[in-house]
C-alpha cells in the first residue's frame, strides 16, 4: 500500500575498529609449562565475530543467526522460541550498509530477548529523504513477504508474526531516519521508536571543511582526468571485485557472506564522493527543516530516547526539546535514559578467544577486556527490551 509522504533529513558517523592492546612479553617472563603430551597449538587466538575462522567457516555457516530476505537481515529468536514482538533495526552511516558485521552482538542479544530482527541495510547519501522513503518499502517489502509465507528455516509460520506489534530501533544516523519515518509517513506507524545516540548536525560541522571540498574536487578534476591515476582510481572497485572473485575461486571454504559485506561496504564510497563533486553542500533536508518537521508532523506514540555518559556528538538533548510538545499533542510518552557507553558502543563486537590448554596471563587480560568491551552493550540491549515489554505489560 502507498504510503502518504507528509514531510522530510540527516547525519554521519563512523564506528572505528576496536583494537585490543598487543601483549609484549618481558624479558624475565617464565612462560607456563604445558600439558605433556598435549599437541602444540598457540595459547590465543582472537576471531571477530563478523567473520569465522576457514576451518570453522562450514560449522559456523550453517549455525547462521541470520537469514538474508531480499535485501533485509532476519534475526529470529533462539531455536524453538515464538517471537514476542519484531524490530526493524537501522545502524549509522555507512556501517548501516553492513549490520551483520558491525552490529551482529547487540542484534544478537535483542534477538535473545525474544523479539524477530529485520534489519535494513542502506548506503550513505546526502538525501535523507530519499533514504527514508527505500529504507520503509525495503522493509514492508520484506515484512509483507514474510507475513504471506512466515520462516520455514526457523519453524516460524504466518500466524506466527502477523499479529506481533512492529518496534523501530536506530542507531546514530538510523536513529534519525527512524524519527524522519515516524515523521514522513502516515500509515503503518511502529508501535514504539527506540533512539539511540541522535546527532543531526549540519555537513559543515559532520564533516570538516566540507564547503571547500565540492569546489577542489570540481578543480582539481580535469587535471585528474588526464592522470593515470585516475583510470586506477574508477578500476580500483572493479580490481577489489576481481580479487574476491580469486579468493572464491581458490578457497574451497570462501564466506560468500562475507563477499556480500564488503561489497556493500565498498559500493558506497562512488556515490558519495560523485555527491559532494556535484556540489552537494548540505544534507536534505538540513537540520533545521527536520526539526520543523518533527514539532508539525512525528507520529509515534511512544518514544525511548538513549543517550550515552560519554558521546560527545550525541544530540539526544535537542531532539528531546523538540519532540516533547509533539507527543504530548497527540497523546504519547516520551522518555529518556543515560547509560555509560560512548558512540560505538553498540557497534561493539564479541571477541572470541580460544584459551590455550594452560591458563596464562594473557588469557586473564583477554577475559577481563571482554567483559568490560561488553557490559556496556549488554545494558543498552536490556534497557531496551524492558522499556519495549513495560509498553505492553
Amino acid at each position: 500500500m502507498a504510503a502518504t509522504s507528509l514531510c522530510s533529513t540527516t547525519l554521519t558517523s563512523t564506528c572505528p575498529l576496536l583494537e585490543f592492546p598487543k601483549l609484549k612479553t618481558p624479558d624475565n617472563f617464565l612462560p607456563c609449562r604445558k600439558i605433556t603430551g598435549a599437541p602444540a597449538r598457540p595459547s590465543l587466538r582472537m576471531v571477530s565475530n563478523g567473520f569465522s575462522q576457514k576451518e570453522r567457516y562450514k560449522k559456523e555457516n550453517d549455525n547462521k543467526i541470520y537469514k538474508r530476505v531480499g535485501s533485509c537481515l532476519v534475526i529470529p529468536p533462539s531455536k524453538g522460541r515464538k517471537p514476542k514482538g519484531i524490530i526493524k533495526f537501522l545502524g549509522g552511516a555507512f556501517i548501516g550498509a553492513v549490520p551483520e558485521v558491525s552490529y551482529s552482538y547487540l542484534l544478537g542479544l535483542l534477538a535473545n530477548e525474544g523479539y524477530l530482527i529485520i534489519s535494513v541495510p542502506y548506503n550513505v547519501t546526502f538525501d535523507h529523504t530519499r533514504a527514508s522513503r527505500e529504507i520503509y518499502e525495503k522493509f514492508f517489502g520484506c515484512f509483507d513477504g514474510i507475513l504471506a509465507t512466515g520462516l520455514p528455516d526457523f519453524a516460524l509460520t504466518s500466524s506466527d508474526l502477523v499479529d506481533l506489534p512492529v518496534y523501530c530501533v536506530g542507531h546514530s544516523n538510523g536513529a534519525l531516519l527512524q524519527v524522519l519515518i515516524g515523521s514522513n509517513f502516515s500509515e503503518k506507524i511502529p508501535r514504539a521508536n527506540a533512539i539511540i545516540s541522535y546527532n543531526n548536525r549540519p555537513a559543515t560541522e559532520a564533516v570538516p571543511y566540507f564547503e571547500q571540498l565540492g569546489p577542489l574536487l570540481n578543480q582539481m578534476m580535469p587535471v585528474v582526468e588526464a592522470s593515470p591515476i585516475s583510470s586506477m582510481a574508477r578500476s580500483a572497485l572493479d580490481a577489489w571485485k576481481m580479487l574476491l572473485d580469486t579468493a572464491e575461486a581458490m578457497t574451497s571454504d570462501f564466506d560468500p557472506e562475507a563477499r556480500v559485506s564488503l561489497n556493500k561496504f565498498s559500493d558506497q564510497l562512488p556515490s558519495v564522493f560523485n555527491q559532494v563533486a556535484e556540489g552537494i553542500s548540505e544534507f536534505r533536508p538540513t537540520p533545521s527543516e527536520n526539526r520543523d518537521c518533527f514539532k508539525k508532523s512525528y507520529n509515534v506514540q511512544r518514544t525511548l530516547l538513549v543517550k550515552f555518559n560519554s558521546d560527545t556528538i550525541d544530540e539526544t538533548d535537542l531532539l528531546e526539546e523538540t519532540l516533547r510538545p509533539r507527543v504530548a499533542s497527540i497523546g504519547g510518552t516520551l522518555e529518556k535514559v543515560s547509560l555509560s557507553g560512548n558512540h560505538i558502543t553498540p557497534c561493539v563486537q564479541e571477541p572470541k578467544w580460544e584459551v590455550g590448554y594452560v591458563y596464562t596471563p594473557a588469557d586473564a587480560i583477554a577475559q577481563g577486556l571482554k567483559t568490560i568491551s561488553l557490559n556496556d552493550t549488554k545494558v543498552l540491549s536490556r534497557t531496551v527490551a524492558d522499556w519495549l515489554s513495560s509498553i505492553d505489560s
